[in-house]
């Protein structure tokens, strides 16, 4: 815990300090953030599996949609920490989450309009690079309008909303895509990303405290040693979290792929079902259970929760080197769902309790960000290479031993980062 206290700047004084005052911040707030997170995930859903399936219509190589999809992840990924360290800076986080989302439906009117290269290479670029941007803002505003004591909770009920999100907008772009076209999917964006904008606009921003959504404190002295990037990029309990995260997505990515395939090779036809219950089933678990998640973590600390997320990841792994049945294999996915309800609450949470008071959560979110990507990019090489040279199930116990690892990290290295009243009255 020395690492934590170290991480926090002085306050005023020579008391002790007065916790800071409970957010209560006004329905209305509460209910725009809601929608906001909903109709986001229903933007992001669009540039999914629907860009391949679009620009495949438009005469495409596979190459040529390869390389798009590359230039997406590369941004992506080395983006993480910048978007990070941009929210942070900016003294208006509405203001950010605003432009970001107008850039992602700038990018949506330009796939439908213009399918050529350069202008769906530009578009792919923009896209990836405002949603480095987003998942600080989201948090950052949770932060900035509940506070700390309350962020866990606020962050399941983010969960919820943006697996609903999910699960609607997948649905409601399968069928315009059927029904109409593939491009119309992009169309269907757009409109979504004007209802984005207005559940935006129902957030107070004067509820928004600027110092609580960067993970600063109101009162706090500066220290430039606490504050400073050097430092926080040294903070044991970051770096052992972040191997924590790539150890989840090093085990976690490429599960579902590698299942897709082996479903489609013993049955084309039925597959696509398959495969689409295969992602409702995990969301409608977030959507049922992320808010008890952030509940419990104020109750049962961090570190037991991230050990039954990767439980359940390892037992996932191994079921599936064993299930044949597809009925079995959907049933299995609800593993899946206790995994991402878990990790969707715990990253944000562990951030902004390691990062309390240094006024830089938004790029350790980056830190983080950038740790997920080079673990899931890893994982689905490495996953594909040993299952086609030694077989899927060697593949899939191979991800569950990753998983078990990540478990141990955990158990062994990871410390408790919950904050306590002791913690918090501190001089």
């Amino acid at each position: 815990m020395s690492d934590l206290k170290s991480a926090r700047p002085r306050r005023a004084g020579t008391g002790d300090a007065n916790p800071p005052p409970d957010r209560r911040p006004s329905a209305q707030s509460q209910r725009g953030l809601d929608w906001f997170i909903f109709f986001l995930a229903d933007v992001q859903t669009g540039f999914g599996p629907f860009v391949a399936v679009y620009l495949t219509t438009q005469k495409w190589t596979q190459s040529e949609i390869g390389l798009i999809l590359s230039i997406g992840g590369i941004i992506g990924l080395i983006g993480q920490m910048p978007g990070g360290a941009v929210v942070d800076a900016a003294r208006s986080e509405r203001l950010v989450a605003g432009l970001a989302v107008a850039t992602i439906g700038v990018s949506a009117l330009a796939y439908a309009a213009w399918p050529i290269f350069p202008v769906i290479a530009l578009a792919a670029i923009l896209h990836a690079a405002a949603s480095c941007v987003l998942g600080p803002v989201i948090a950052a505003i949770s932060l900035g309008l509940v506070g700390p004591k309350a962020i866990g909770e606020r962050l399941g009920r983010n969960a919820r909303f943006a697996s609903l999100g999910n699960g609607v907008a997948a649905g409601v772009m399968g069928v315009i895509g059927y029904l109409l076209s593939s491009r119309a999917v992009f169309v269907v964006s757009f409109v979504f990303v004007i209802a984005t904008l207005l559940s935006l606009a129902r957030i107070r921003h004067r509820e928004i405290d600027p110092e609580q959504a960067h993970g600063a404190t109101a009162c706090a002295e500066p220290d430039l040693d606490a504050t400073s990037i050097a430092h926080l990029l040294h903070q044991r309990p970051l770096v052992i979290f972040a191997c924590t995260v790539f150890l989840l997505q090093l085990a976690n990515a490429a599960m579902l792929p590698l299942m897709a395939g082996i479903v489609t090779q013993r049955s084309s036809q039925g597959a696509p079902a398959l495969i689409a219950f295969c992602i409702i089933v995990p969301q409608a678990i977030v959507a049922l259970v992320a808010p008890t998640v952030g509940r419990k973590a104020q109750v049962w600390g961090r570190r037991p929760l991230l050990m039954i997320a990767f439980a359940a990841l390892a037992i996932r792994g191994a079921l599936f080197a064993m299930v044949h049945d597809p009925v079995l294999l959907v049933a299995v996915q609800v593993l899946d769902g206790i995994t991402a309800a878990v990790f969707g609450v715990m990253i944000p949470l562990i951030v902004a309790d390691v990062t309390f008071g240094s006024g830089h959560f938004n790029l350790a979110q980056g830190v983080i960000g950038t740790a997920v990507g080079i673990g899931a990019s890893l994982s689905n090489m490495v996953a594909g290479h040993v299952s086609d040279h030694f077989g899927h199930g060697v593949a899939f116990m191979g991800l569950a031993a990753v998983a078990l690892s990540g478990l141990l990290v955990v158990w062994i290295l990871m410390p408790e980062t919950r904050l306590r009243e002791g913690l918090e009255q501190r001089s």
